[in-house]
């Protein structure tokens, strides 16, 4: 392994990570939204949260180029007055990694909520719990697999993004050349065949790794649960 790819596995695993934690509360709230209320507009709620994952990569971070690049409205305004960058920076492969990876978390959650009986909830409310207790002590145990299952699918996604971190934030060496982005360099190089290969593998076994240990998370969950 040499130095660049030690920075590239690094850095993915820092993006991933922080695409998915940042996700998460935005995720679980959107999820619960869609599982337990109605409201109008809601159909086109649930359409713009799915786009990602049937837009091209490549407009989706075309899209975020031109809104949170330095010189558009928003990016320039976010730049000024917070100190907040996006385009060409490790915050801004986050970002778009967040984004790409938020349909698949949201919609394994949804389906956690949707599964817990909702007298459960009715019955917790009776009891006297607001709605924001019963969601916490009731709802949200419940559908604790769903969570992670939902938080391990979008760190994966995130992990395998190329087209709409390379078109937001370009491919530069240690700042924002993620595992796929440098795959696809090598494979373009003469002799980058080998390093190609390695770092294949290393994605694959890291993979390997997240969805292992969300299966052992998620059943010890389960096992707590139905002990309790």
């Amino acid at each position: 392994m040499t130095p660049e790819e030690w920075t590239a596995i690094r850095l993915s695993l820092l993006v991933a990570t922080t695409a998915t934690a940042a996700s998460l509360p935005l995720g679980i709230a959107m999820a619960w939204l869609l599982a337990r209320r109605d409201f109008w507009g809601k159909g086109l709620v649930d359409t713009l949260v799915h786009l990602p994952l049937i837009l091209p990569p490549v407009v989706t971070g075309y899209l975020l180029l031109i809104s949170l690049g330095r010189k558009a409205p928003l990016g320039a305004f976010l730049a000024e007055h917070f100190g907040l960058v996006f385009s060409f920076r490790w915050t801004g492969a986050a970002l778009a990694c967040g984004i790409m990876g938020f349909p698949l978390m949201v919609r394994a959650i949804r389906l956690s909520i949707e599964a817990v009986d909702t007298r459960l909830e009715a019955a917790a409310g009776t009891l006297g719990a607001n709605p924001a207790w019963v969601f916490a002590t009731v709802t949200l145990p419940l559908c604790l697999p769903g969570v992670i299952a939902g938080a391990i699918l979008c760190f994966a996604k995130a992990m395998g993004e190329f087209g709409a971190t390379i078109t937001f934030v370009s491919n530069i060496p240690g700042e924002t050349q993620t595992l796929p982005s440098l795959i696809y360099t090598l494979t373009q190089v003469p002799g980058g065949d080998a390093g190609a290969l390695r770092l294949t593998l290393v994605s694959i076994a890291i993979s390997m790794v997240a969805l292992l240990g969300s299966e052992l998370l998620a059943r010890r969950v389960g096992f707590r649960r139905r002990a309790a």
